[in-house]
């Protein structure tokens, strides 16, 4: 099992410690011996150790950053929520397909930040102005936010400011079955547990530093078992060698946790591999061995919002990709909602 993350290095703003969390975390590093700097802000981490790019890249990976947010306007989120809620950035996983990679840029160290209250009550008038319409919020666009909480306990704190109101929801995805902390929280069924999850192929080869797939299957039982909505998004769907019989495992086992409906339908959400031109630069600098394939010929261009294209499988390629994923769902989770397929 992949240990809960530890950092091998933390950088503290000073304005972080006039929170109880920034004054918590500093004392929880200092007895665990991690080496502690100051950084004048979380955005202009300078000096982090390595001899080449790529080992500041390694390095920047198992950094922690604790700071506080100063921008409180939520931009807003994926098709799934209306917002984002700002409580990390970055992630300790070697995903080489990750967006993540070039959306980080040159800062790929992790961000925790201290002034959750604040965070928390931009949440809250956020839904006062969508009322009587319900206000969803997703807690993991730049972060795997389960991977740094057992620290912080940040996520703990909002699942259970989410629980108390009728108009707000919850919801995370990640790839990391550190979750224990977290199966007692008052969440009163407002935060939707999201896992992602991929074939042992895509997961062996891209998605080093990240739970398995047993033990992530394992941690959403333990999350169904705590009454909290169930969700897993399958991506990137990756077409490689067998991967109609390697989605098809993946989609048994699940079953073999999962065989009978729970109370809230479990859904499902499927995205097909796709990348940009700056992210493949990126993703070639960080991971030079990588097995990913990203061969533009083989793919078509498509144009996304805000006039950044990327590309995605061919036209028969992709529909045989949903039409596969989706009739995996309808054999084995009849009972489940499909979200959608992109």
């Amino acid at each position: 099992m992949v240990k809960p993350f530890i950092p091998q290095l933390v950088y503290i703003e000073p304005r972080a410690l006039d929170y109880p969390l920034g004054q918590a975390l500093k004392k929880k590093f200092e007895k665990m011996n991690i080496e502690i700097r100051e950084t004048t802000s979380h955005n202009q981490v300078r000096n982090l150790p390595g001899n080449n790019d790529f080992q500041k890249y390694r390095i920047a990976k198992s950094t922690l950053v604790v700071g506080v947010r100063k921008t409180l306007d939520f931009s807003s989120s994926k098709p799934s929520a209306e917002y984002a809620l700002p409580l990390a950035t970055g992630c300790m996983g070697h995903c080489h397909y990750c967006y993540l990679q070039t959306t980080m840029g040159s800062k790929p160290y992790i961000r925790t930040y201290v002034n959750v209250d604040e965070i928390l009550e931009r949440a809250a008038l956020y839904m006062k102005e969508r009322e009587p319409e319900k206000t969803r919020f997703e807690a993991a666009c730049t972060s795997d936010i389960v991977g740094i909480d057992h620290l912080t306990h940040s996520l703990k704190k909002a699942i259970e400011f989410f629980g108390e109101r009728d108009l707000g929801e919850l919801r995370f995805v990640t790839k990391f079955a550190h979750v224990d902390h977290l199966l007692d929280a008052k969440h009163n069924g407002r935060t939707r547990f999201r896992f992602s999850l991929n074939d042992e192929y895509v997961i062996k080869f891209f998605e080093a530093g990240t739970s398995s797939l047993l033990d992530r299957i394992e941690a959403a039982k333990k999350v169904a078992d705590a009454g909290y909505p169930l969700g897993f998004i399958i991506a990137p769907i990756y077409i490689h060698d067998g991967w109609q019989d390697g989605y098809r495992q993946l989609f048994e086992t699940l079953h073999d946790f999962f065989p009978k409906p729970i109370n809230e339908p479990i859904t499902f959400e499927l995205i097909q591999h796709r990348f940009t031109k700056p992210a493949k630069r990126v993703i070639e600098k960080n991971y030079p061995k990588s097995k990913l394939v990203m061969d533009e010929e083989a793919r078509r261009y498509k144009w996304g919002r805000y006039g950044i294209g990327k590309y995605v499988y061919k036209k028969d390629d992709e529909e045989l990709l949903q039409e596969t994923l989706e009739g995996y769902i309808h054999t084995y989770f009849p009972d489940a909602r499909l979200e959608y397929f992109t």
